[in-house]
């Protein structure tokens, strides 16, 4: 077989007469977070069987490829391992609960006979998007959680605040920048102070929302420094 050659004299035909296909084949699908998109967009998890080809015909097989995740809307393909980052929705929510986690955990810590400090936490849980929390419904949960046989103050050094801080936090930390994750400690610590200088039990929540939240104890004990300082 003689190559075709190009115009700067050099052989092409090799690469214009052999060649490599892949037949995809969908096996699932969903939504995800679009890394080319930069958004939530539909996608199809697709594998794939490779075969070399002549002249565009398909011939010998050449094995198995992917799985790939295609993104219906611009076509790219990725790693699997993009279906582990939350879609935005998801994100959203993630980080709503763990607001409202961390406000409980103060406020646990704290008590709830202070007016301010349950005017802060509410403040803080609507702004994070429950719109229709009142005092009256963390007052309620804060007390309902001290009752609750297992949970915060019935096992010793707080294990129990810890296992409800660590389901609401983890999944959030590896999507969070560090500044993310500061900023969600200082919204704690802002509700602990609105009554007054943390409480030792206030600063014990504090350092365990820190330590679910990868911060660094040395970091920790920094910014709750700062938000003792007006700004």
């Amino acid at each position: 077989m003689l190559p075709v050659r190009g115009r700067d004299g050099r052989a092409t035909g090799a690469l214009r007469i052999l060649g490599t296909r892949t037949a995809w084949t969908p096996v699932g699908d969903g939504e995800f977070f679009c890394p080319g998109c930069g958004g939530d967009r539909n996608y199809q998890r697709l594998t794939g069987r490779r075969r070399l080809t002549l002249l565009g015909v398909p011939l010998l097989p050449r094995g198995e490829t992917g799985p790939v995740v295609e993104c219906a809307a611009c076509r790219q393909h990725f790693g699997t391992d993009v279906l582990g980052h939350p879609t935005t929705r998801r994100f959203s929510a993630m980080l709503r609960d763990a607001v409202h986690t961390v406000a409980l955990a103060v406020l646990a810590a704290g008590g709830t006979a202070s007016r301010t400090a349950l005017e802060a936490a509410a403040a803080t849980v609507r702004a994070a998007g429950f719109a229709d929390c009142t005092e009256e419904q963390l007052a309620a949960l804060v007390d309902a959680l001290a009752a609750d046989t297992g949970r915060y103050f019935e096992q010793p050094s707080g294990a129990g605040l810890t296992i409800e801080l660590h389901e609401a936090l983890d999944p959030l930390a590896a999507h969070l920048a560090p500044a993310g994750r500061e900023a969600l400690l200082l919204q704690g610590a802002r509700i602990a102070l609105a009554d007054g200088p943390y409480t030792p039990a206030e600063r014990d929540a504090l350092a365990t929302v820190g330590a679910a939240l990868t911060i660094r104890a040395d970091d920790v004990t920094r910014l709750l420094a700062a938000a003792r300082t007006p700004s």
